[in-house]
């Protein structure tokens, strides 16, 4: 993707359009057709296409924020109901999760990310029949992925001590772990399908899915976790039925539902050709996700390292979890974001695609200020919601000032990286981060951790101004000079690449 050769942030009304789709597609003629209009000026055009765009973006953004919020509700219930039992616990489900699970999640996740943009763009471009073989493909390769990290789960206890984390609290946590490993293929099935919905703004039955599993997922845990006696093995059992109950869900509503009919055409030989192809942009995907998503997780690993590391561990974790959950309102709107811009984009809309951008990344925004704001209205009580000890009260209170900065940035960064998925930008963005994050970021964070003695503040603090800033920084930047008319003609490109080869390619 050479998206730094682009120079116009805003296609103007006498730039030449693409055809547009036919009738049908993921597109929004009418909102192309206003921000056209060069009779009449930009604030009036802006007003009239915030009409027809905060409907088509919040039909998405909406229930997809549900979906991804009952998500991880889930997996912080699992904790809090945990976290009971002690602070060791707390403690081991806290690594467990935040260090290990994520992994999965974040490469699950983000090869699923490629159905993102192909099944988006396709739709956009009223080609349904692509979206189907794109799910497929996709849950094969994930799939396959799940199996080397099942082994990795198997042997999570010496992982964890070999990176230097204690011995109880890695023994502990690996057990949580070990309850973990069908959750692993729960997401093979669920990221493609989840995606493959959004596709075509189907968001709805995922929510009202989601909301029916967390009532009989809090049931299960209350009587795996506190009457059965299971402990940290039967929160983690529980967690991944929940996952499973979701996927054949979620697949029932796909195949019996006529909303599908076009875009499902039942099991295909077809998903197992064409997979190196698929594999390029789904390995680039998961690199990009990975990248943002290991990197909290290497904080929380890094705590673990401190003086006093049940303490850093438990507040830290408190903040995460917090971060984690306002976090997952960001994604939602990055899902939007995904979906309105792949689809705009294949429908030959570039001004739509860009007014989109623009809209979304506002009303994120504005949300995560908001949450901000009651953070720091609730610092002294906050970490009350998930375990006792004044001593992690006055931990999590002091670091709160800098989870609300990280929130504020959260209500941008995500969105952006959904317009990267929308885009096909995956491999640009992976360098981004690699060079914010690791490169500068988690050094630095190590520095005032510890060279410095500033403890999980000073790591956090570090790594949120030398990566999330820096990176959210640069992704504004390249969001803003993108020629949008080019991104309409590699949409095309590339969904004509499928047609005719049958492969799902993007250009290098």
């Amino acid at each position: 993707m050479d998206s730094t050769s682009t120079t116009t942030a805003t296609p103007t009304a006498t730039t030449p359009l693409l055809q547009p789709a036919p009738h049908g597609g993921g597109g929004s003629r009418e909102l192309e057709a206003i921000l056209a209009d060069a009779s009449l000026p930009w604030a009036r055009r802006a007003l009239r296409g915030a009409a027809v765009e905060l409907p088509l973006l919040l039909r998405i953004a909406l229930p997809a924020v549900a979906v991804y919020m009952i998500n991880y509700v889930m997996s912080m219930s699992t904790q809090i109901f945990c976290g009971q039992l002690g602070n060791l616990e707390l403690a081991a489900v806290s690594l467990g999760n935040t260090g290990i699970q994520v992994f999965a999640y974040g490469l699950m996740l983000g090869m699923g990310s490629a159905v993102e943009t192909l099944c988006g763009q396709a739709y956009g471009a009223n080609k349904p029949g692509m979206l189907g073989v794109y799910l497929q493909r996709s849950m094969v390769l994930l799939t396959a992925t799940g199996v080397p990290l099942a082994v990795a789960y198997a042997f999570s206890e010496r992982i964890l001590v070999l990176l230097g984390e204690s011995e109880s609290i890695a023994r502990a946590a690996a057990v949580f772990v070990y309850g973990l490993i069908p959750q692993i293929f729960a997401y093979a099935a669920n990221f493609p399908i989840q995606k493959f919905l959004q596709a075509q703004s189907i968001v709805a039955p995922s929510a009202y899915i989601s909301v029916a599993t967390l009532a009989l997922h809090l049931a299960l845990s209350w009587l795996a976790v506190d009457r059965l006696g299971m402990g940290l093995l039967g929160g983690a059992l529980v967690l991944s039925l929940s996952w499973w109950i979701i996927v054949l869900a979620q697949f029932g509503y796909i195949v019996s539902s006529p909303r599908c009919r076009e875009t499902w055409k039942g099991f295909t030989a077809q998903a197992f050709r064409g997979l190196g192809g698929f594999f390029k942009l789904s390995a680039a995907s998961a690199v990009m996700l990975c990248l943002e998503t290991w990197y909290f997780q290497i904080l929380v690993l890094i705590a673990g390292l401190l003086k006093n590391p049940e303490l850093s561990l438990d507040s830290l974790s408190i903040c995460m979890t917090v971060n984690g959950w306002v976090f997952m309102i960001s994604v939602g709107f990055n899902a939007a974001a995904s979906v309105r811009v792949s689809n705009e984009l294949g429908a030959g809309n570039p001004r739509a695609a860009a007014f989109s951008v623009l809209v979304v990344t506002s009303l994120s925004l504005a949300v995560a200020a908001v949450c901000a704001v009651v953070v720091l209205c609730v610092r002294d009580q906050l970490s009350y919601f998930f375990t006792g000890g004044e001593a992690v009260a006055r931990a999590v209170s002091d670091l709160c000032p800098l989870l609300a900065v990280t929130l504020v940035l959260n209500g941008v960064q995500p969105v952006l990286s959904g317009v990267a998925v929308g885009c096909g930008w995956q491999a640009f963005v992976a360098y981004v981060n690699v060079g914010c994050y690791y490169i500068i970021g988690v050094p630095l964070g190590v520095f005032l951790g510890f060279y410095l003695d500033l403890g999980a503040k000073g790591v956090w603090s570090g790594m949120v101004i030398g990566g999330t800033m820096m990176q959210t920084l640069i992704l504004l930047w390249v969001t803003c000079r993108t020629d949008w008319n080019k991104e309409v003609e590699k949409a095309r490109v590339r969904l004509d690449k499928w047609e005719d080869k049958k492969q799902p390619l993007l250009e290098d």
